[in-house]
């Protein structure tokens, strides 16, 4: 019996839900942070509360951010499309959180997936975890709604593909306009999709929540 090459055993990256505690990472942004906190007039010494802030913000960019790491994109497994199913396939109300790439604040909501196969199905699974992948990092709703639609046209070559992205922007609530409550909706069309038909099934479907 021929044992494996080493590399093979090597287990894929994932996204962190916490980073490592030897993350030199976390060594090279933390004084970075502690200078922040100074420049505001705030003190380790004065507030024990800010003991530590810099460690603490150090981890969670390493953990909000982990879709930039090489390696964490989820392999998208699919299925032969035995059944020669050729209605419409959705996944909605799929919670995500990203980060403004504008003002590193957060930006959350759902996104809504659909696609129509032809020859290959994906893992439903999968749907969710390529949202939370593009997701963890510096980003533009518009530009995660597009890399969304493009990476499913590209592996699964469906009929079509459409994401529907809501979400709130604490850059718009928290600052600038000061809009609570406000909703931010980009779209992503492929395919079958771009017919009216498809799209308003697309869309009905989305009504229909609960």
């Amino acid at each position: 019996m021929t044992s494996k090459p080493e590399s093979s055993l090597v287990a894929p990256a994932r996204l962190q839900d916490v980073p490592a505690p030897g993350d030199p990472r976390i060594d090279s942004i933390a004084p970075h942070v502690r200078e922040i906190i100074r420049i505001l007039g705030l003190s380790t010494e004065t507030d024990p509360n800010l003991v530590d802030t810099d460690r603490r913000v150090a981890k969670m960019y390493l953990e909000i951010f982990s879709g930039l790491d090489e390696g964490t994109r989820p392999k998208l497994t699919t299925f032969p499309n035995d059944e020669h199913y050729t209605a419409m396939v959705m996944e909605k109300e799929i919670p995500f959180y990203s980060m403004c790439a504008h003002h590193f604040v957060p930006f959350y909501g759902h996104g809504h997936i659909a696609y129509i196969p032809n020859e290959r199905i994906v893992g439903l699974s999968k749907l969710p975890r390529l949202l939370d992948f593009f997701a963890r990092r510096p980003q533009l709703q518009e530009r995660l709604t597009e890399q969304l639609a493009g990476v499913l046209e590209e592996e699964l070559k469906p009929q079509g593909v459409m994401v529907v992205l809501e979400a709130r922007h604490l850059c718009v609530e928290m600052r600038g306009v000061r809009k609570p409550g406000s909703v931010t909706v980009t779209s992503a069309i492929r395919g079958i999709f771009l017919q009216k038909t498809v799209r308003e099934e697309f869309l009905d479907l989305l009504r229909r929540r609960g």
